[in-house]
């Protein structure tokens, strides 16, 4: 009897995904966001390095992120709904492909936590770890390509927390954690205002300073560069 009531203690993928929905705000007021941007800081507190945030989402499915590190100079991570790429001063113009692709079709999805279930092939609760201090409950979702994603929701709040993955990048596979922190309601939605991300070879913090929602976003803020 036993093992029977813990594996009943567990709610469905769907209770948690909707769970979630309704923790951001609900369907509705996510629905009424076509755009959105935001800035902030970049630090990398290690290495006492600090710059400005700037990013830009667009709906359907298209996402710029925009960072002026000093000492380093611009970075920029574009995807335009097909392709992806990033520029930076180290290693120039890189188109993805492949699973890294595949990652920032997610990631550039804008009504992401309403599709949750078709952004991947399968997705199942696995279980309940703590995060922090507190419960979450661990949902594990596996890509189109590349390796499974580990996403925890806290049991209270219904949020997403923490989320786990071994993200592809020319240096081969890298455990990535992104915790998210500081939510804070935007015009009826909650936003993670403080990301941390923590790989093997660097932790860097981005702090968000200011939303808006459905702004005017050219999609030339999306196009690749030109003659590239």
């Amino acid at each position: 009897a036993k093992p029977a009531a813990a594996a009943t203690a567990l709610p469905t993928v769907d209770q948690v995904l909707d769970k979630y929905v309704e923790a951001l705000g609900g369907k509705a007021a996510l629905e009424k966001q076509t755009s959105r941007s935001a800035k902030g800081t970049f630090e990398i507190p290690a290495m006492g390095m600090s710059g400005t945030l700037r990013t830009f989402d667009k709906a359907p499915n298209m996402t710029s992120t925009n960072i002026d590190l000093a000492g380093v100079g611009a970075i920029t991570i574009v995807f335009n709904g097909k392709q992806a790429w990033q520029q930076d001063p180290m290693t120039g113009l890189r188109e993805m492909s492949g699973p890294e692709l595949a990652m920032m079709k997610i990631e550039g999805e804008f009504y992401a936590p309403l599709k949750l279930k078709s952004l991947y092939k399968s997705v199942e609760v696995k279980g309940k770890e703590k995060v922090g201090g507190a419960e979450a409950y661990l949902v594990e979702a596996l890509p189109a390509e590349g390796s499974p994603v580990k996403m925890y929701f806290d049991v209270t709040s219904g949020l997403l927390v923490r989320r786990e993955a071994e993200q592809d990048s020319p240096q081969g596979k890298m455990p990535t954690e992104l915790l998210l922190e500081e939510y804070r309601v935007v015009d009826g939605v909650k936003i993670p205002f403080v990301m941390k991300t923590n790989t093997p070879a660097m932790s860097f913090v981005i702090k968000i300073e200011e939303v808006k929602h459905n702004i005017a976003i050219d999609d030339a803020k999306f196009a690749k560069p030109s003659g590239q």
